[in-house]
């Protein structure tokens, strides 16, 4: 059996085609991805779906598609019930071959969604939990993505997550919405020392983490996979023009180390940020073991993780770095599977 699993995020929509044996093990994985800014262009969610689809297989080898989503946040819905809802309708439009939703607490049918659109709403964190438990049965998995951070404990193979919805794992520490791309530096970083002197920080849409891990090599230019701040492009050099004007600056006043040097500045404030959430569940949850994953898995979750003398394992030891980003689409493809199966 051949499961498609997408996790319809605001920015990025990602695949997981997973090829399942009669015993239900996995047999092959296959991923993908691309850029969509809900925001702007979610009336082109139809064609991506499709488009991801047939650039790795054919629709006529696919037996279910399972659907995970934080889409439904961006600020082209008025509400997320309004977002959840015109985002499955798009995917009912789209396939008609058998179709589940994830849910905070169980898989849905589009019909149960119609009633019950607030289950699946920001519900990835939950496919995510389904590959992480296999990895480990009692730990923190720590999913950084490119806009935010997960961290959800597991204990005894099952997520046991204090917050059921994004707005209450704000409060629990279990979502820092901070990532490894989209992220304005000045929502973090305040003030910078440099060359003796203490600066604070220009609070406007300068720069983002993208440019920050740009310029520290921390990722390539495919990697950067969302749009620039200023629209300008993605080299290393129009990075660091960005972040100087963090500091209402530009390349005469500042120069390239002085940009290396505030670049180092922000990575530290943002594991540090997410350390601070990270040091909140596990010492509510007594977890003294992380697991990471996503596209800053390596970068910051794994010295968040270090900097709390937490002892660490990535998800890159068990899949691909390819696979890890896109875990969520993985878990979806996984419960579709297992929602079927039940069925069956």
């Amino acid at each position: 059996m051949k499961i498609a699993g997408f996790d319809i995020g605001g920015a990025n929509t990602d695949l997981a085609i997973v090829d399942f044996r009669e015993n239900g093990e996995i047999e092959n994985i296959t991923v993908d991805f691309e850029y969509l800014p809900m925001w702007s262009d979610d009336h082109r969610l139809g064609d991506v779906l499709l488009s991801l689809i047939d650039e790795n297989d054919e629709l006529d080898n696919i037996d279910g598609v399972g659907v995970s989503m934080t889409g439904e946040l961006v600020d082209a819905y008025t509400k997320k019930e309004e977002g959840v809802l015109d985002i499955s309708k798009k995917v009912m439009t789209i396939f008609k071959i058998p179709v589940g939703f994830v849910g905070v607490d169980r898989f849905l049918t589009y019909d149960e969604v119609l009633k019950n659109s607030s289950q699946i709403a920001a519900a990835n964190w939950i496919a995510t939990s389904v590959i992480i438990s296999k990895i480990s049965e009692n730990c923190i998995f720590m999913d950084t993505g490119s806009t935010t951070t997960d961290i959800i404990p597991i204990k005894n193979g099952k997520e046991c997550s204090k917050g059921r919805s994004d707005f209450e794992r704000l409060s629990t520490g279990e979502l820092v919405y901070t990532g490894t791309l989209r992220t304005n530096l000045s929502s973090f970083l305040k003030r910078v020392e440099l060359n003796g002197r203490t600066y604070t920080v220009a609070s406007e849409l300068f720069a983002t983490t993208a440019d920050i891990y740009n310029v520290l090599g921390k990722i390539n230019e495919e990697e950067y996979s969302c749009s620039t701040s200023d629209g300008a492009g993605k080299s290393k050099m129009e990075s660091m023009i960005r972040i100087s004007r963090v500091l209402c600056g530009d390349m005469d006043i500042l120069s390239e180390e002085d940009v290396m040097a505030i670049s180092k500045s922000a990575y530290k404030k943002q594991v540090e940020q997410i350390a601070e959430g990270l040091k909140k569940v596990s010492k509510r949850e007594n977890l003294d073991k992380v697991v990471t994953t996503g596209l800053g898995g390596e970068i910051l979750g794994k010295k968040a993780a270090k900097l709390l003398n937490l002892y660490h394992v990535s998800m890159n030891d068990f899949y691909t770095k390819e696979e890890s980003v896109v875990a969520p689409a993985i878990g979806t493809a996984v419960l579709m599977h297992e929602y079927l199966m039940d069925l069956s």
